[in-house]
């Protein structure tokens, strides 16, 4: 098993009233979380200082020191996946970007919110 990439690391901001995160590696450019994601980022970030000018978001498909998030993984809609945060009883769906990290959606994904600097 290939451990490379067991945690991926993108830094969301606010653009255009909404949660958006830019990663050239894979050709994205303020791509937009949606439908129920920027609400459990809201969650997420609550005590981050000036999270919406960006915050450091790890995530895995294996849970890892830390993580603040466990999502299920519910069904598969418009080429994305809705998951489950349980713990907030909240869904959101996740866009086909996933799948520039992940060949197939993960049952389960982990995550965890950071500042960008240590203050």
């Amino acid at each position: 098993m290939s451990l490379a990439n067991a945690i991926h690391v993108i830094v969301p901001y606010r653009h255009a009233s909404t949660w958006v995160f830019d990663d050239p590696r894979v050709g994205l450019s303020q791509e937009p979380f949606v439908s129920g994601i920027p609400e459990m980022i809201d969650v997420m970030v609550a005590d981050i200082p000036n999270a919406e000018t960006g915050f450091r978001l790890l995530f895995s498909s294996a849970p890892f020191p830390g993580y603040q998030v466990e999502l299920e993984k519910v069904r598969a809609e418009y080429e994305g996946t809705w998951y489950r945060w349980t713990d907030n009883n909240a869904e959101g769906w996740l866009c086909p970007a996933l799948f520039l990290y992940y060949s197939e959606a993960p049952a389960l994904l982990y995550a965890k919110a950071e500042a960008l600097y240590s203050r």
